[in-house]
Formats: C-alpha cells, structure tokens, sequence
C-alpha cells in the first residue's frame, strides 16, 4: 500500500512543496493520535480543534509529510515536507482512495440513502447477497461487517481515510459487494471520495438534518448526489441502475438526476416492482410481491407498512444484479430482525414492548401507524429528541405521539449540550397542540430521566398494551452535555420488567 510521496503530490492541483519528494508514505492520517512513522498527515480545520496546530506533534510521532492550507512554522529537527494546498480536505479526497488503490473501483458498491429505511434495507440486501453465495461487506449506522466480522462505526458513513481503508480490507479479504447506508452528511462533505457504486437505492426524503443543510432543497441535492455519481464519465465499471420508491414525492426527480436503467417500486403507485393483498401483524407481515418475475408470495418475520417499502427497495437491488427470484424470497423469508428496528423485547410480559430507533416525524410516525394496526389495548409512547440537532422537528413529533398514542411520555434521547428541560418544552409545544384539537382521553408526562420514562411506561401498561420506546433503537450509549453513559433501551426495559415481577 506504500507510496512514494510524488506520486501523492501529483494528485493534488498547484501544491506548493517545501521538502523532498522521495519520502516512501505507509500510512495517511487527520487525526494526531493515528500518526505513525511514514504518515502524510493531513492539517483539517474542524469545530473544536484545528489539525494545523499538532504539526509539531506529527512529526515527533514519525510524520514525513503535512498537507496545509494556512501557513504553519516548520518543526525543528525534523525532516518534514510541507505542501499547500488551497483545501486540505479537497487534497485528502483526491489523495487517500489511490493511496489504497481504488478499493470502490475492485468492489460492486450498493449504496442505500433516503431519511428512513437505510439500514432496514442494506441488511436485507446484505442477507438475499449471502444467500446467492457471494461474500458481502456491510458499513452502516449500527455496524460495518466483513462477512460476519464486526468492526465498530462512528458515522452513518466513515471518513474518506476510514471507509477506503474498510474497502480495501474488504478487497484484501475476498469480498464481493461492499453495501453501504449513504447518508446526506456524507454525501454533501464528499466523505465517499474514490467509491463507484453500482447500484443507488432511494428510500425516502422527510425532514431531517436541517441544522446541516438548512433548506429542503439542499437536502434533495445532497441525496441526488449518489444517483449522479452512477453516470459518471469516469466510471470504471458497467450495469449500473437506481432503485427508486415512486410513492416518495422526490422519487421521479430523484430517478432524473441519472441517466442509468431505473427500478422503481410503490404501493399505492405504478412501478416496475409494486405489493398488494398487504397483511400486517405483530409477528410480521404478509404480502404479494408483483415484478417482470412474475408474482410472489412472501411471508415475513419483519412487520410493519414502511418494511414493505423496505424489502421493495432490496428486491429492486437484488434484480439489479442478477439475482434469481426464488433465492430472494429465500432470503427474505429466513430473515428475522435487525438491532433496534421495530425491535421486540421480551421478558415474559403480558404486553407488547417495541424499541424503534425512529427519531423524525416520519420515522416516528411509520412505526405508530404500525403499532396501531395489531395493539389491542392503547398505545404508550415514549420518545425525545437529540440535543444540537434540528429544532424544528420536536414539536411535530409531540403531535404525532399524541395523534397515534394514548399516553405520551416525553424524556431525553442524547440531550448533548442542551437543557433536557428545553427540549422537552419544544416537544410539549406539539403535544398541547394536538392535545387542544379534541383528543380526548389522552395524557402525557414529561420525565427527564430515560429509565424513569421507560419505567413508568411499563408501570402503566396493561394486557394487549404495546408500549413503544423510541429514538435510541441499536444505541447502547446516552450522550449527555458532561459525559456519555451507558444506556440501551432493550436492556433498560428487560431489567424493568424482571424488577416489577419480581416485587409482585
């Protein structure tokens, strides 16, 4: 993997050099603490700290190259070559996927985006891959998988420098397809610099992120980033196709921003790929699958209206690349659940509990629409919202809570840096106001404390409740404004439940 730095120079447009060029490269680095001998680091200017500023540190630690776009004094004692560039993360982008040889050109990459469903779905994928005998690489919100080996994830996408190490490791270990949840983040900072996706799956767009890109419109555009990196010039290899959900209001436009062969899927609308005779439980759901095969019967062990979107959209990828109908319903029918994801818990209750890690107005909204369809006693709802992230949803997600739900409980999801009481104020701003168009016999609380939230929801619900406890789903951290602890809804509610059972 080793490079002579020219090379790497040579990618970059008018570096201004001060140093050698012959300097051998083993590793690229923009974190301080990853610095080893050989590195060519890369200077980025981030929120709380500035790469700029641990130049010196670098270069004790072994560093023989820095990419800067500010002037920097040069370390003493120290062989160091300095470039600058007008962008140290343009300059990384260009950089890092040839430094690992273009793992994303050695791969078939399916990337998956939309606001809800991405990780449903490239599980779903990953599953019907496997049971078509190919070796199948997964990063994602919840984990990145190499066949069956975990590694750790920190974003819904990793850096450049991660995420072209995770595909090169994926090359190294015979891979076949890398399947990746594309959020807009990452396709807005260009964090999939180096990959060529094969195949685009569209879920969704709702609200969400407007912290980050402050208009819709820039949303819509970060997302259309993955259909129109499928028509690329440059591309290096053939078969590409977009997979497309028509009953999302983005889904035709979205299919316009590329020029490959569409796959389209809908309920409601005409598509290539479409369901009916849809039967939802609480054990799953059951439809018929229509497409150019033909018709199919499923019965899964998935539940849910948006899970039906969500195995079209795997469907739609699968056909993309050959797969033969039957192995898909194969996959389909074997397969059980994903972490956090209209998650059972079960600890010998008498009512249903759900952990969900639906945490927009969408999200929270489909698996309400859900829990409605088989509770027979009410529905308890316990949800928040994050702190430093989008206002604007909180109230509309206390209006739904209190539209689909019977009790609502309010409490912190990761508060951060905000008052937990002041999120939980924007939430009840929603609750008040459905409360007020005639929803009669409804309550909520407001409970800053999670695992007094959930408690309390446990100790009010009775026989053929369903008690839905969302926001965290997978997540077995709390992030507070001093601290991260220990939490998972799962687990809270199993000991919950054994606690209450145990005192009578």
């Amino acid at each position: 993997m080793a490079k002579k730095l020219e090379q790497l120079v040579a990618l970059l447009p008018q570096p201004v050099v001060g140093g050698r060029l012959d300097q051998t490269i083993a590793a690229v680095a923009h974190d301080s603490r990853k610095v080893v001998p050989g590195t060519m680091f890369f200077c980025l200017t981030g929120v709380h700290a500035d790469g700029h500023d641990f130049v010196a540190e670098v270069a004790r630690r072994g560093a023989v190259a820095v990419v800067v776009e500010k002037d920097v004094p040069e370390p003493p004692d120290a062989a160091i070559t300095i470039i600058k560039v007008a962008s140290t993360r343009a300059a990384m982008q260009a950089v890092v996927p040839y430094f690992y040889d273009y793992p994303g050109h050695k791969l078939r990459m399916i990337g998956v985006t939309g606001t809800n469903g991405k990780t449903t779905t490239t599980y779903l994928i990953r599953s019907i891959l496997r049971q078509a005998a190919y070796k199948v690489g997964l990063i994602g919100t919840i984990q990145t998988l190499i066949e069956d080996r975990v590694l750790p994830v920190k974003n819904t996408t990793p850096d450049v420098i991660e995420l072209q190490s995770t595909l090169a490791e994926m090359v190294d270990s015979g891979i076949d397809y890398a399947i990746m949840e594309v959020s807009s983040h990452a396709l807005a900072l260009n964090r999939v610099a180096g990959c060529e996706f094969d195949v685009g799956v569209f879920t969704n767009m709702t609200q969400d992120h407007m912290d980050f890109h402050q208009t819709f419109e820039n949303y819509i555009d970060a997302k259309a980033g993955l259909f129109r990196s499928l028509s690329r010039p440059q591309n290096t290899k053939t078969g590409k196709a977009a997979v497309i959900n028509f009953d999302d209001s983005a889904g035709v436009p979205m299919a316009g921003y590329s020029s490959c062969p569409v796959i389209s899927y809908a309920v409601t609308n005409n598509a290539v790929l479409t369901a009916a005779n849809i039967d939802v439980k609480s054990a799953g759901v059951s439809f018929d699958i229509h497409g150019p095969f033909g018709k199919r019967e499923l019965k899964l062990s998935i539940t849910g209206m948006f899970n039906v979107y969500n195995v079209l959209g795997a469907v739609g990828a699968a056909l993309a690349e050959g797969v033969n109908p039957e192995t898909i319903k194969q996959a389909l029918e074997e397969f059980t659940s994903v972490p956090g994801r209209f998650e059972l818990v079960q600890a010998g209750q008498p009512f249903t509990v759900i952990v969900d890690y639906a945490h927009t107005p969408d999200g929270l909204e489909n698996v309400l629409r859900t829990a409605k369809q088989f509770a027979a006693g009410k529905i308890l709802v316990v949800f928040g919202c994050g702190g430093d992230r989008d206002r604007t949803k909180r109230p509309v997600m206390g209006k739904l809570a209190v539209q689909y739900g019977d009790i609502v409980i309010a409490t912190s999801d990761n508060p951060r840096s905000e008052d937990p009481e002041k999120i939980l104020a924007d939430i009840e701003v929603g609750i008040k106001e459905a409360l007020a168009g005639n929803q009669a016999g409804k309550q909520y609380e407001k409970i800053v404390d999670r695992r007094q939230a959930i408690a309390r929801a446990i100790a009010l619900a009775e026989p053929e409740d369903v008690v839905l406890i969302a926001g965290k789903g997978h997540e077995t951290y709390q992030i507070l404004a001093d601290k991260t602890i220990d939490f998972d809804d799962r687990q809270a509610a199993r000991e919950i439940i054994r606690e209450m059972k145990k005192n009578g």
